[in-house]
């Protein structure tokens, strides 16, 4: 399965691309580094730049018809950054619409919120999104790892960098057993 891990140019914690991209990648699936801009994304060790990585494809002119799952990686400019370019948003929310597995880390649910798809789920984030998320019309967790199947496609959530293990985990899961679903359609 494509799987599409969107960031904005700058600003996004690396460990929180890199873990899922290797998580998915060791199940077979494929992924696909998009942003707002042609180029390569800089990436953080919390405020120090870390390392860059080459954009795949611009969200401009991407189709979530193309893709099987969504991941947002987190850090704290990055969701920022996200949720301020509307293809982005469009982007995140045509993955709800399609009823496609989307999974957030840490600040990432922030680019949730502005695409209005936390409406009557649960989910977990950084502490620190959680006014946000409940006056979205969200509920927040305080957990390691929360999947939410309260509308069609799964939403996977975690707090944090400490939480990847758990993340990794319940997103492979998710977009195998989404897979399946649509093998068998």
């Amino acid at each position: 399965m494509l799987i599409a891990f969107l960031m904005a140019p700058q600003g996004v914690e690396q460990i929180e691309l890199t873990e899922p991209w290797e998580a998915v990648t060791d199940a077979g699936d494929k992924p696909r580094l998009l942003s707002t801009k042609a180029g390569r994304i800089q990436a953080f060790h919390h405020l120090d730049k870390a390392d860059t990585f080459p954009v795949d494809e611009v969200v401009a002119s991407a189709s979530a018809d193309e893709y099987g799952a969504l991941v947002l990686p987190g850090g704290l400019a990055n969701p920022d950054s996200l949720r301020m370019d509307q293809d982005a948003v469009a982007f995140v929310r045509a993955f709800f619409d399609a009823g496609k597995p989307v999974a957030a880390i840490c600040h990432a649910p922030w680019t949730l919120v502005e695409a209005d798809v936390v409406r009557g789920r649960t989910l977990t984030s950084w502490p620190s999104l959680r006014t946000d998320i409940r006056n979205a019309g969200g509920r927040w967790v305080d957990e390691p790892v929360r999947i939410c199947t309260a509308a069609p496609g799964p939403l996977i959530t975690s707090r944090k960098p400490g939480d990847l293990k758990d993340f990794c985990a319940a997103l492979t899961t998710e977009f195998a057993r989404a897979a399946a679903e649509m093998a068998s359609r």
